[in-house]
């Protein structure tokens, strides 16, 4: 039987949806292959469940690839910047990193480990988290979580950008004519069909926003299957809450 390639984007602590998506819908072989491209944490209400899954998806037969996200980065550096932090008058007070991180969803990540302080979270998941690959390429594609920086001679020499990039033109040249594929900036389901279908556009964004259920066109973990290109639509199952404010 001849094996798949999955992409699936920005989780954002959404177990329950991710497990009905590879459980239900992909129902993945020992030879298919299922690329996660980052942003597993934040916002959604089971972070930790989210991650539990894919450690377990990882000690099955099949392969497994995980990308870096921006969640992931900040959630690493709030952790180091809370091991560092010192106590006044024996309070601890938040440094500014993790003020900034449970604004844009970090406080239902500390949630769903049940802690109140980053250094808290056990090692075993910030090591998880600092050990994911920041792209994977093959004959056919490149795939890594927010794209890249053209204005550059060698794209892949800028790892911030390939967590954080909003806006940039493919250059082709630069990704020997390959598909670019990522995640990390939402857009409607009418352009994630429009790229998959068109080989014109250089670029697949699967990101559709899982946690802005609230908005219509968005609010659903997109997945894509790269040899077929079938994709599936999954309407978010977990309980989330759309804040429009966040990036």
């Amino acid at each position: 039987m001849k094996s798949k390639t999955w992409f699936i984007p920005d989780i954002h602590g959404c177990s329950k949806t991710l497990k009905y998506l590879i459980e239900e819908k992909i129902k993945p072989e020992k030879h298919d292959h299922l690329i996660f491209l980052g942003d597993y944490i934040d916002r959604g209400p089971d972070s930790k469940g989210v991650i539990d899954f894919i450690l377990g998806l990882q000690e099955k037969p099949f392969r497994v690839t995980t990308l870096k996200g921006n969640h992931e980065a900040v959630c690493i550096q709030t952790y180091y910047e809370d091991l560092k932090l010192k106590s006044y008058l024996g309070i601890k007070s938040k440094t500014t990193i993790q003020k900034n991180w449970e604004a844009y969803g970090g406080n239902k990540t500390l949630d769903s480990f049940g802690v109140k302080r980053p250094r808290l979270i056990p090692k075993k998941y910030i090591q998880w988290m600092e050990n994911l690959e920041l792209f994977v390429e093959t004959d056919d594609f490149i795939a890594v979580h927010a794209g890249l920086n053209f204005n550059i001679e060698n794209p892949f020499t800028d790892a911030r950008s390939m967590l954080w990039i909003r806006d940039f033109e493919v250059d082709s040249k630069k990704i020997r004519n390959k598909k670019l594929i990522h995640g990390h900036v939402p857009v409607n389901l009418e352009l994630i069909e429009l790229s998959i279908k068109s080989s014109d556009i250089k670029f697949i964004d699967l990101d559709n926003g899982i946690y802005m259920a609230g908005k219509p066109g968005y609010g659903n973990l997109v997945t894509l299957e790269w040899e077929s290109k079938d994709f599936i639509i999954l309407p978010v199952i977990d309980n989330v809450t759309y804040r429009y404010h966040l990036p």
